[in-house]
């Protein structure tokens, strides 16, 4: 895996004073409007919880991200799905920019009224969004079971069609479907899709007919085909492994920049009595078969090294969720400790 990543610092904190940001900025999607500038959209974490997306200009220096000049909110939890009795929040957004498609589609996490579940809006300036609403996955028999009971995070698309199950060009997401059913139900457990042994959240596709979705970007929201990818193999990665930005298009295949979760996590939903490190690590795609790995690293690329990574909301994580190209130069943004958002240098080693 000839890919490295070096930390160049902090580029976004908490603004002193501001209540929407007074439990954290991380995990940020990114992309450029058509004027080309580039822009971070972060998740802001108000009290209680409840987070928002914001839009961050990006400052570049000597052709470094350095900082932000902030924007505003361009999506909040204003949908009764996106907000519960005692929670409230769109999360943890992904962007791609296809251009077959011609706009940007926004991969977040609605938590509703029953829990985490993953929604799209698409925006051709990043500026305005429009919700096509939660996504389903259509009923595959050979799975047993309906993928869309389970929790869901870490969606994202690939930026072009890529080859589908049936040889047919297809939009496809990646995405973590978590199996346990306890934290809704208590005693109800876990329900494995036939022929998954392992109950570990982990990495699976689904497609869209890229025909389909030309025709009518609704169709988007409408997944088929979902099959496993990857599940986690060592030990940074030994609790579950998610995707993080979208894949990149390189000689070898696709890169995914993903994480990998290590230690405890005791029953319920609140991350902050979670016990764990998050690094991040790297696999490589088939283009002919996105479902298949062909490499990955057995140690993380970025692990929780500085005190802005290892202390914060929740200790020890670096959370990678974007990657954007800055005069031949590309950087990985990343979430730091669940409270500010960093970056690093991804390097390709000869």
């Amino acid at each position: 895996m000839p890919y490295t990543l070096t930390r160049l610092g902090v580029v976004m904190a908490p603004e002193p004073g501001n209540e929407w940001e007074a439990e954290g900025v991380l995990n940020p999607a990114s992309g450029r409007t058509p004027d080309g500038q580039l822009y971070l959209l972060p998740r802001l974490v108000a009290p209680g919880n409840v987070s928002r997306v914001g839009l961050a200009e990006i400052v570049v220096r000597d052709g470094v991200p350095v900082g932000v000049e902030r924007r505003g909110v361009v999506l909040a939890p204003d949908a009764g799905w996106e907000r519960g009795l005692n929670n409230a929040g769109v999360e943890d957004p992904r962007t791609t920019w296809v251009p077959s498609l011609g706009v940007h589609l926004m991969t977040y996490v609605a938590y509703g009224p029953l829990g985490p579940k993953p929604a799209l809006a698409v925006s051709e300036d990043l500026r305005t969004w429009r919700r096509l609403g939660p996504l389903h996955f259509e009923y595959q028999a050979d799975l047993d079971t309906d993928v869309n009971l389970f929790p869901n995070k870490d969606t994202v698309f690939f930026p072009e069609p890529v080859p589908g199950p049936d040889g047919e060009l297809a939009y496809a997401m990646l995405h973590r479907p978590m199996w346990d059913l306890g934290w809704l139900r208590p005693g109800e457990g876990t329900h494995l899709p036939a022929g998954v042994t392992d109950d570990r959240p982990g990495i699976w596709v689904s497609y869209v007919s890229a025909a389909a979705a030309q025709r009518d970007l609704s169709a988007l929201t409408h997944l088929h085909d979902h099959r496993q990818v990857a599940m986690s193999e060592y030990a940074f990665e030994e609790l579950k492994i998610g995707a993080g930005p979208p894949p990149i298009r390189v000689d070898e295949g696709w890169l995914l920049i993903h994480h990998g979760v290590s230690g405890h996590i005791p029953p319920g939903w609140d991350p902050t009595t979670q016990q764990v490190r998050y690094g991040a690590g790297a696999m490589l795609l088939d283009p002919e078969d996105v479902a298949r790995v062909i490499a990955r690293t057995p140690e993380p690329i970025l692990e929780p090294e500085t005190d802005d990574e290892r202390t914060g909301t929740v200790a020890n994580v670096v959370f990678p969720t974007t990657i954007e190209e800055i005069d031949g130069v590309r950087f990985v943004f990343y979430g730091m400790a669940d409270a500010k958002i960093g970056v690093a240098r991804l390097d390709r080693i000869s």
